[in-house]
């Protein structure tokens, strides 16, 4: 394979969802490039870091090779190119990831190069994606974006039922929500609101509610609180009772975006990461702050960064070093921003992020606590294994299978043990860097 790729080889890659992975055949990193792991699934993505690329290279003055893998692939490529020895010089980490790979010693922290390091400025990224980018005490990624979940709202349906859109700045309760998700639940073929029933989603729910999935030091589940039963009741609800979802068979295939982009649901639930496919919809849509619960609108604030691989060597860690910054930087992040591919980690790019939607603003002003609020992904180290058992039997309320109260007692005492096992691997990880 050639060390170098031109930008429309990439945009072909990516434009056929990533080919899985560009550089799936090499054994070793080119010397001397810049090399850089990322998920892609869309075409819109895929020119972001096609930009991206051009950038590094025009930076760094050294070719640039990203590795570009689906999302839903992304987690599995890593883990092998981590055991094998060829993962990329920077790998991106989503936020729920983090704490998983350093707890197991796969990236190492960087406090020091932080700490060494005059010209870079951790102090201008958002505090929230600094939270969500350190475990046990150190930072082990930079982030680059950062962002809460919010309300997409199709303005086509509201206007078309003479229903004003709800305010910008004032969270709409969860009562006034629901009534608003089956007004417009009629005709049989418009829906008022899409959602993936997955924790990623729910979780915004038990926030709000004044929830969690495990109690305040992790050490148990907390599904069978009041707090967290009355949320997941709440959106089952909207499946089950209320029918406000468009139909499903599968809840494993459910996808709000495509369910928004159809034009007939009124309402969904998601990040701004989506605003750079959300352009594409024939309707009028803007975003408004997630609904407020009994604690207050105070929904999933998620990030991404980038991290280095533990294994990278003394040689190549000045070049690991200078690519992250580059990654990172104000001028690449405002890249990220313009395409609105999300909210970008650092203060500084914040004002590349612009309209459309008209809307887009209370994005920094949630994150800024001038807005609503918001609450940090809280995730465990096997985060992975406590997504994928929520994912076996929680689902099963939204189709109206078993309740939630069962569901719950079902899982609790897998999840209890999971709780257990995260506990020690904290242990371990905290007196491995002792």
């Amino acid at each position: 394979m050639s060390p170098s790729l031109s930008r429309r080889d990439l945009l072909r890659w990516a434009g056929v969802g990533g080919a899985a992975a560009l550089l799936a055949g090499c054994a070793s990193r080119p010397a001397g490039a810049a090399t850089w792991s990322m998920w892609s699934s869309s075409p819109a993505e895929g020119k972001v870091w096609a930009d991206f690329s051009t950038f590094v290279e025009q930076q760094m003055g050294v070719p640039s090779i990203p590795t570009l893998t689906s999302s839903n692939g992304y987690v599995t490529k890593l883990d092998l190119q981590l055991v094998s020895g060829t993962a990329s010089l920077v790998t991106a980490l989503n936020g729920w990831m983090l704490p998983t790979y350093a707890a197991r010693g796969a990236h190492r922290p960087l406090d020091d190069l932080i700490a060494n390091d005059p010209e870079f400025d951790i102090e201008d990224f958002y505090p929230d994606i600094r939270k969500i980018s350190s475990f046990d005490g150190r930072t082990y990624a930079i982030g680059f974006d950062v962002a809460p979940t919010v309300l997409y709202c199709n303005k086509t349906i509201f206007d078309k039922h003479g229903i004003p859109m709800p305010s910008a700045t004032e969270p709409m309760s969860w009562a006034q929500f629901r009534e608003l998700a089956i007004e417009f639940s009629r005709p049989a073929d418009q829906y008022g609101f899409s959602c993936a029933p997955a924790i990623d989603d729910l979780v915004s729910w038990l926030y709000c509610g004044g929830g969690n999935v495990m109690n305040e030091g992790a050490t148990a589940s907390a599904l069978g609180s009041p707090e967290s039963l009355a949320a997941l009741e709440f959106v089952a609800d909207l499946f089950v009772r209320d029918q406000a979802t468009p139909p499903i068979s599968n809840l494993v295939t459910v996808n709000a975006l495509a369910n928004f982009l159809e034009g007939n649901v009124a309402m969904m639930q998601n990040g701004p990461w989506q605003v750079v496919n959300a352009r594409k919809a024939e309707f009028e849509w803007d975003i408004v702050p997630f609904p407020a619960g009994p604690a207050g609108s105070t929904p999933r604030v998620s990030g991404s960064g980038f991290a280095i691989p533990a294994g990278t060597s003394e040689r190549d860690l000045p070049l690991a070093w200078t690519l992250l910054k580059a990654l990172t930087s104000t001028a690449a992040l405002d890249i990220y921003a313009k395409a609105g591919r999300n909210n970008p980690a650092r203060f500084s790019a914040g004002s590349a992020f612009l309209p459309p939607p008209a809307n887009l603003g209370i994005v920094q002003r949630i994150l800024a606590g001038e807005v609503a609020g918001g609450h940090h992904y809280e995730v465990t180290t096997n985060w992975n294994q406590v997504r994928q058992l929520l994912g076996q039997d929680l689902p099963r309320s939204f189709l109206g299978q078993v309740s939630v109260r069962e569901a719950v007692d079902g899982i609790t005492p897998r999840l209890d043990a999971l709780m257990a096992q995260h506990q020690d691997k904290v242990r371990q990880a905290t007196e491995r860097s002792r």
